[in-house]
């Protein structure tokens, strides 16, 4: 294969694009009625996604984005449901306050407790998950399931998270389950409907760990 064409790309910096997308997020999304600090979250999930309604989906508990920010200083765990969000996290930002991004879902003793209960992974790991960190952030991206039982939790007094960040995606149960978080009196970032998934679980919480960053600076 021959390289040696006139064609030349155009060589542009990461922070360029990501800076230029920003901007081409704010124009088009237009008028909205998040806050300053809510702003970035909902800018970095459209921008995970390339989805503007997505975007306006998402809905936020009003102590949300301070609980996070916090809980990111105070070094707490990050709980995800899954590996790809735990893979997607940036994990030197979380380091850096002494917290660690943990997932519970494919360790054996939970696959094998779930199977002995006759129930599912995601139900057993979040029990885990609650019993090793307290006040951990939760970030749940696919499974219904997991938030629904840690909505369950919570309710019961078994669990006490910094912060819910619950955007599943799915048909079954997972509008409902974001229904059900929105219910609680405990800081949460979730989305109504279907939409939802690893990306935008993701997006959220390096969206902040940026405002943790900067709230240091």
């Amino acid at each position: 294969m021959n390289f040696n064409t006139k064609f030349q790309p155009v060589t542009i910096q990461p922070q360029e694009i990501e800076a230029k997308s920003f901007e081409m997020i704010a124009e088009e999304l237009g008028p909205h009625s998040f806050t300053d600090e809510q702003f970035p979250v909902v800018q970095r999930v459209i921008h995970a996604s390339a989805d503007f309604e997505l975007g306006k989906s998402l809905v936020f508990h009003p102590e949300a984005i301070q609980a996070g920010v916090r809980a990111i200083r105070e070094g707490r765990a990050i709980v995800a449901d899954v590996q790809m969000v735990q893979a997607g996290i940036s994990k030197p930002r979380i380091a850096q306050y002494g917290g660690d991004v943990h997932v519970y879902i494919s360790d054996p003793d939970v696959a094998a407790k779930a199977k002995a209960l006759n129930t599912t992974r995601a139900i057993i790991s979040v029990r885990k998950a609650c019993e090793a960190h307290p006040g951990a952030v939760f970030a749940i991206g696919n499974a219904p399931t997991a938030l629904l039982e840690l909505i369950r939790l919570v309710k019961e007094g078994w669990a006490n998270p910094s912060l819910i960040v619950g955007v599943p995606v799915g048909f079954v149960s997972a509008a409902e389950s974001k229904e059900e978080l929105m219910k609680l009196d405990i800081p949460f970032i979730a989305n109504r409907g279907r939409k939802g998934g690893s990306p935008v679980a993701v997006a959220a919480v390096n969206a902040l760990s940026l405002l943790a960053d900067a709230q240091g600076r």
